[in-house]
């Protein structure tokens, strides 16, 4: 790949570009950017590969969100075929302006599971982004649901101890989820994959970082 410098890219996986300065925001305390989420997506959508999985990258979700007017949402939604989908994962951001990119101070989670009709929001942060999340389910559902479906705030999501680890809960959850749905074992509509979330989060949550930073660095050495 040969030498990078500055903010140069470091590596394309899948549909997503790195670069040099995600090194350092996953090196530290550090918000989470646009470019980090989808690349972990991303990834996960790599391991978890079934086509009744769908692991939405944040423009998207943000513009599903913000769409101006239905007829152009409904144009955007057909490409995605999320009807076909049983287990849909939307990040959510609470930037409210759509002229400014990668804007926003909190990440959160809402999961549709078509098994339960069901739309789960997990916050980190005492359910700061509610208010998104909501707008972001009455945005898509038309276009996913069997019918009407329902709306819940998860109680037991755990909850960050720091004003930065948001994504990374996001991401955390996201993992525990779809490990959840591919495993037949685990899967329970009852509780869904609440259980396993509270049980597995926190501790996930610990090393997450660092993981997805090995993860980088590995990628990168097999590109070159």
């Amino acid at each position: 790949m040969g030498n990078t410098s500055g903010d140069d890219k470091i590596l394309s996986f899948e549909d997503v570009v790195l670069r040099r300065s995600d090194l350092d925001i996953l090196s530290g305390s550090n918000f989470l950017n646009d470019r980090v989420i989808e690349f972990y997506l991303s990834y996960l959508s790599s391991v978890h590969s079934s086509p009744t999985i769908s692991l939405i990258p944040p423009s998207i979700a943000f513009w599903i969100c913000n769409c101006p007017d239905t007829e152009s949402l409904k144009d955007f939604m057909k490409p995605l075929k999320c009807h076909d989908k049983n287990l849909l994962i939307f990040p959510v951001n609470d930037n409210l302006n759509v002229e400014v990119a990668e804007g926003g101070l909190h990440w959160s989670l809402l999961v549709y599971y078509k098994d339960a009709n069901t739309f789960v929001h997990h916050d980190s942060f005492m359910g700061v982004n509610r208010f998104n999340a909501k707008h972001l389910f009455e945005a898509v559902s038309p276009f996913v649901a069997n019918g009407d479906a329902t709306y819940r705030e998860c109680s037991d999501t755990p909850q960050q101890k720091n004003g930065y680890d948001c994504g990374v809960y996001l991401l955390a959850v996201a993992r525990v989820i779809c490990e959840w749905f591919c495993c037949e074992g685990m899967k329970n509509r009852d509780e869904l994959w609440f259980t396993e979330v509270k049980k597995t989060v926190p501790d996930l949550v610990s090393h997450l970082r660092a993981e997805i930073l090995e993860l980088i660095k590995t990628l990168m050495s097999q590109s070159v």
